[in-house]
């Protein structure tokens, strides 16, 4: 169920999100200071291209400075673009579990360092 799910994820905008993570990280891997924040949209295309049956386990204590930054500078727009995204798909039944999965990559979005994806 989950390739189905994922599979269909990636059909209907999954890799074109997931392609703009990855461009932006490469973008963000121009300047010194840019490289951790890079890495972190690696971490949030990864997640984007397949986010069935994974799951995302934030830890702000590992890295409390860089997630503020990060918050500070784009986090919280993203986090609440995915929040209304899934909003939005729960509206309807057979949206439901793709909205699931907009709430989930809406905590990484919020909290990237230190976050793991299992």
């Amino acid at each position: 169920m989950k390739l189905l799910l994922n599979l269909l994820w990636i059909v209907f905008g999954g890799i074109f999100i997931a392609l703009l993570w990855f461009l932006i990280g490469l973008l963000l891997f121009v300047t010194v200071f840019g490289i951790p924040f890079g890495i972190q949209c690696f971490k949030m295309g990864t997640l984007t291209l397949t986010p069935f049956g994974k799951d995302v386990r934030p830890n702000f204590e590992k890295h409390p400075i860089a997630n503020i930054l990060w918050i500070v500078i784009a986090g919280w727009e993203l986090a609440i673009l995915y929040i209304t995204t899934g909003a939005l798909l729960c509206v309807t039944i057979i949206g439901i579990p793709f909205g699931l999965q907009w709430f989930k990559m809406a905590v990484l979005a919020l909290l990237p360092f230190g976050a793991e994806i299992k």
